[in-house]
Formats: C-alpha cells, structure tokens, sequence
C-alpha cells in the first residue's frame, strides 16, 4: 500500500515544491496551488486568491466592511470610520445626484462598489495601489468579479463610472475633513482632491445620527445589511415582474 506524503504549508515552507498529496512511488511531484484561506463568521471559508460568488454569506460581507476601515484606520474621533459606512454614503449621493430613479442594480452596485475590501479586509490608500502592483491589482480583480456574479452587477457605463467617480470623491473630501481631521486647504493641496468638502451629513437625514460621527461596528454591519437585503428584494421582484410578462 503506497504511503501518503506528509503536506506542507507554505507559510511554513516559502518556495517549497510540495508533493502532491496523492501517493508517493507514482514519480510525480508537483507545485502546490497557492491558497489564501480566511474563515468566515458563518463559519464559510473563502480563498482570496481563487474566490468563488458562493464562499460567503450577505452577513459575513456587512461584517467584513464593518470592520474594514477608511484612512488608514485613522480618525479624529474615538472610532474610526468603516468602509460599510462609506458604501452607504456613497449611495446616498448617487441618489442626490440621480435626477430619475435609478433601478436597484444600479443602487446595488454603488453599494457594493468597495465589498472586495470587506472580503479582504484591507481598504488601501489610493496612492499605494500603484506600488503594490500588479499581483494586488489582480488579487482584487478576481474578488470583484466573483462580487458582480453574485449580486448580478451589471457593468459601467463611462457616464455612470464617471458619476460613481464624482459621488466617490466628494464623499472622500468630506471624510477627510471631518472625520480624519485634514484642513480643506490641505485636501486640495496634499491629497490632490480637488472637489470641495460637504457641510451636511448625507446619512444623518437617513438615520439621525450626529453629523459625520463613524459608526460602531455593529452598527454598520446591520445598517449595511438591511440596505443590501432591500436591495436585494427589490431587485428579485423587479427580475419576477419582467418574467411574467
């Protein structure tokens, strides 16, 4: 009866050819697929480096950008901000901007337009993706896509990437000054944005809460949540009323 070949992790053994876990006797030693795995709060397991739209749950993702956190984690305020909220934010001013109402994919998709950092876990400074290179630009490629097969995103259009563009960068200029504590001077002059800061809160008309006060983790994660399930339902019947049809 052949032996079974001890496996190695590659954490433990950088580089290593790895047998293959078959038998040994057979000649055939082959390199190990590398693997990222992070084990999930429903208890699913996701590899970041080959995700699939089935490894995780709507919960797990709320959780994720919940604890996902914008500027460096840093903030004025005793919480940092979360990239859950930022999502929201980010929706609310798409929905200022819309003249007509826009169709729940389309909202959808400007919510979820961060949800591969809360599967990560990792919300990178703009200025770095460019130095982490093309194997990081990849690693986020894959997760996005297996994002937009799940929920059913359709892609941009230049117009409508251009209006993300604008929502996104006025809610960046506005965190800025009010949540990581930059001047308005310095947010033109040192993070090169040139859109001016809000004065007004969009989310504290949706949910009452202080102006621009980051949210504790549990509450964006619930606030996220319920904003992706109506979306969601919203979504389904709009697909059911074009079947009977």
């Amino acid at each position: 009866m052949p032996r079974l070949c001890k496996t190695v992790r590659l954490s433990e053994q950088r580089g290593a050819v790895l047998p293959n876990p078959a038998f040994e006797g057979k000649g055939q030693v082959q390199m190990s697929t590398p693997r990222a795995w992070v084990r999930l709060p429903s208890g699913k397991r996701l590899d970041l480096l080959n995700p699939t739209p089935f490894d995780w749950e709507d919960e797990d993702l709320a959780v994720g950008l919940a604890r996902t956190y914008r500027w460096g984690g840093h903030s004025a305020w005793p919480l940092p901000l979360s990239v859950a909220q930022h999502s929201l934010l980010v929706l609310a001013l798409h929905r200022q901007g819309c003249q007509d109402a826009a169709s729940p994919r389309t909202e959808l998709r400007e919510l979820l337009h961060d949800a591969d950092e809360g599967l990560l876990g990792f919300d990178c400074l703009s200025p770095l993706k460019p130095i982490l290179g093309e194997a990081y630009h990849t690693l986020t490629e894959r997760l996005e896509k297996a994002i937009a097969l799940r929920y059913g995103l359709p892609p941009w259009s230049s117009a409508e990437r251009k209006a993300h563009k604008l929502a996104d960068q006025v809610a960046a200029a506005s965190e800025a000054v009010h949540v990581a504590g930059w001047t308005e001077g310095e947010v033109r002059r040192t993070l090169r944005i040139s859109l001016p800061a809000l004065s007004e809160d969009p989310l504290r008309e949706v949910y009452g809460d202080g102006a621009w006060a980051p949210w504790a983790p549990q509450v964006s994660a619930e606030r996220f949540l319920a904003e992706l399930e109506r979306l969601m339902e919203m979504q389904r019947k709009a697909f059911a009323t074009i079947s009977s049809r």
